[in-house]
């Protein structure tokens, strides 16, 4: 293995240094965008539920909004839901970029990997050539073992090029679909809240009949409460 490496000439250095960061990002990304971790079920109907049950308080819900990317925005919502649709809307909208945002940690640098790796082996292969000509030039043609080192560098830094940017390329597609399906994911229950919460033009579900303890509830909804 070594071997091949210190073969293929300097140029295999920053090959090997993407093929570790890329190894490096597939793997955290692998852990970061599991679905449970990301976007949990039934996350919505327990907000709902515990709010309309008077069960929702400060504390629960930070540790809520803490917890996971979804429970971040929907805790947003909870928080902001006093303060009318639109503006629990914007809140939970701007929470969702930045959460997206982190989603999509590494993804470019990953991608970038895939798109400079072949050209690194691509510039190993001309430095090969180069070399296997310059060495044609000095000793001539009568030996091949002169283009031997120069076309070995080339054949090795190409082929190690791609073993690096195949699988980053794969990965990144794959990362950015799962970005972007969880992004979905995390709107529709998004809306879901904001319909159980309020409703469809209705006022939220928050009223002085609904049991709940004004000690348990966020202060936004607390207003909410004493506006219904």
């Amino acid at each position: 293995m070594w071997e091949l490496v210190y073969a293929g000439g300097w140029l295999m250095a920053p090959i090997v240094l993407c093929s570790v960061v890329a190894l490096v990002i597939i793997l955290e990304r692998a852990v970061r965008l599991r679905a449970q971790k990301v976007a949990p079920r039934g996350l919505v109907e327990v907000l709902v539920k515990k709010v309309d049950q008077g069960r929702l308080g400060e504390q629960e819900l930070r540790q809520i909004q803490h917890a996971t990317p979804l429970g971040d925005i929907l805790a947003t919502g909870v928080l902001n839901a006093g303060a009318g649709l639109d503006y629990m809307t914007l809140q939970m909208q701007s929470r969702a970029s930045t959460q997206i945002h982190r989603l999509e940690k590494n993804l470019n640098l990953l991608g970038t990997i895939g798109n400079i790796a072949p050209l690194l082996g691509l510039l190993g292969t001309v430095l090969g050539i180069i070399q296997s000509f310059l060495a044609v030039n000095a000793g001539g043609v009568t030996d091949p073992a002169l283009l031997a080192g120069g076309i070995s560098q080339a054949l090795i830094t190409t082929a190690a090029g791609m073993l690096v940017a195949i699988p980053a390329l794969v990965a990144y597609r794959y990362y950015q679909r799962k970005v972007l399906d969880l992004a979905v994911e995390m709107e529709e229950q998004a809306s879901r809240l904001t319909h159980g919460l309020l409703g469809p033009g209705t006022a939220p579900h928050v009223s002085a009949s609904s049991g709940l303890h004004t000690d348990e509830l966020p202060a936004s909804l607390l207003q909410q409460r004493a506006d219904a």
